[in-house]
């Protein structure tokens, strides 16, 4: 559970709003990320389809199906969760990217 904040003559109520405005943020800060990730995605998968739209789809789809969710607690997990997996595929992207560019310094390198 995320730390309370302690606001000085903050009532319990201002207080939810403010985790609530803190949560909607940072959804909208997600999905924003998981746009501009998806962007670097211009390959096409087996059927002939962007991968980068098809990862834009699904995000929406996600999105929007969790949209009416309440609970703070599920809420908080899905971000978490979201962040994560986000973080651990750009993570291999740039792996895969700096591996690409040794290669083609390494052929380079062996052509000259």
């Amino acid at each position: 559970m995320p730390p309370k904040l302690w606001i000085p003559g903050g009532d319990s109520a201002s207080m939810k709003f403010m985790n609530d405005a803190i949560r909607k943020a940072e959804a909208r800060s997600l999905y924003r990320e998981i746009l501009r990730t998806a962007k670097h995605f211009h390959w096409a998968n087996q059927e002939n389809k962007p991968w980068n739209k098809i990862l834009k789809d699904q995000a929406k789809k996600e999105f929007k199906a969790s949209r009416n969710e309440t609970d703070p607690l599920i809420i908080t997990r899905m971000l978490v969760t979201g962040r994560d997996c986000l973080q651990q595929v750009q993570n291999k992207f740039n792996d895969a990217t700096a591996a690409a560019w040794k290669r083609i310094e390494t052929d380079r390198n062996e052509r000259s």
